[in-house]
Parts: C-alpha cells; sequence; structure tokens
C-alpha cells in the first residue's frame, strides 16, 4: 500500500507537470491557426473563429450577450476525450512497469486539471464575485489570461502556466498600451513605461 501511494504520488506531479504541456500543445496547435488545422477544423473553428471573435481583450473580455454564454465552455464530450488521449502513454507504461499507482495519480491530476481549467475559464469570462475570484492566484491567472487574448500567440495555459514558462510563450505584461477589460479581478497588464503609445483596439497586432 505505502508503494502504492508512492506510486500514485508521483503520477499527481506527473500528471499535472504533464497537464500543463498538454494543455498548451492543445491550446497552440490545434486551437490556434496551425498545420493541423486543414486536417482537424473543430477546434480551431471553435476556439479561434467563435470564441475569440466574441471574447476580446477589451470590455468584452466578459460576458456581454446572453446567448454568448454557451461559447464560453467546451463541448461536453471533450473532457473525458482529452483526459483519455491524455492518459494513453501512462497506461502503456503501467502496463510495462505494473506501477499502476502512476496511472491512478494522472488520472485524478489530469480530470481535475480539466475540471480547475472549465471552470476557472467560465468564471475569468463570467465574473460574479465568487469566492474564488478573491484568490490571488485567480487575479493573476486571469491577468495571464487576458494576455492570451491580446495576443493569441502567447500564454496559452489557463491553469498552470509551466508550460509557457519552459516553452517561451509566458507574457507578464502588454508590450503596449491597450484598452483592456476592467473588474475586481483584473490585473493592470499595461506596461510600465509611462509613455507608451496607446492604440485603438482595431489597430492592435
Amino acid at each position: 500500500m505505502t508503494m502504492f501511494l508512492f506510486w500514485w504520488a508521483v503520477g499527481v506531479v506527473s500528471g499535472t507537470i504533464f497537464a500543463s504541456m498538454f494543455e498548451w500543445t492543445l491550446h497552440r496547435y490545434f486551437m490556434h491557426k496551425s498545420v493541423f488545422v486543414k486536417f482537424f477544423r473543430y477546434p480551431f473553428e471553435r476556439h479561434t473563429l467563435v470564441h475569440h471573435h466574441v471574447f476580446k481583450y477589451d470590455h468584452t473580455y466578459h460576458l456581454i450577450h446572453e446567448p454568448d454564454k454557451k461559447t464560453i465552455p467546451m463541448a461536453w464530450w471533450n473532457g473525458p476525450v482529452i483526459v483519455a488521449i491524455g492518459q494513453m502513454p501512462f497506461l502503456v507504461w503501467s502496463i510495462f512497469s505494473h506501477k499502476w499507482g502512476v496511472l491512478c495519480g494522472t488520472a485524478m491530476a489530469c480530470t481535475l486539471y480539466f475540471t480547475a481549467y472549465e471552470y476557472m475559464h467560465w468564471c475569468m469570462h463570467l465574473p460574479k464575485k465568487r469566492h474564488v475570484e478573491r484568490s490571488g492566484i485567480f487575479f493573476r491567472l486571469n491577468g495571464h489570461h487576458l494576455l492570451h487574448h491580446r495576443y493569441m500567440n502567447k500564454n496559452f495555459n489557463v491553469v498552470f502556466p509551466l508550460a509557457d514558462l519552459c516553452l517561451g510563450t509566458l507574457l507578464l505584461r502588454s508590450k503596449v498600451a491597450f484598452a483592456q477589460a476592467t473588474g475586481p479581478s483584473v490585473p493592470d497588464v499595461q506596461p510600465k513605461i509611462r509613455n507608451a503609445v496607446k492604440i485603438r483596439p482595431g489597430l492592435a497586432s
């Protein structure tokens, strides 16, 4: 039992790190325009063409029109499919190593990671002064995600920006001043340089 718990803990840590990398890969190469779009267009169309079209980085970062609420979360079947695909390498490893605690740990970590992704992403675009929205972690992650809506080639992680840090896509502040969303759970992500030129949203690059 002790060894099972040890390998379960290894699985939890490994699964969390893997989930950050997996989220980054899925977000960058499938949910945004890439060479893979021609083979599987659903994630790109749902995310880039719909979600980013509705929710930008100004006041429209937060829900404006009630019918657009359905564009915030992923489809109900996405979660089980994503978690199942993510478990494949750990399943193969567990079969050969007989360390099933690892698979249990990674399955739990990846499931919780996806759940956190969906809930936090929902709260970011539909704030309701929930308890989680008053936490410092959410505050920082909300600014991290807001910058992704300003720069779609940056900040691909929503939950745990480890992959952004390791793979060179982490952006802490905007490069230029812009009309950003505001609110009690939205940090100021404007550049620190006081004389930064403010540009109109329509001219943003």
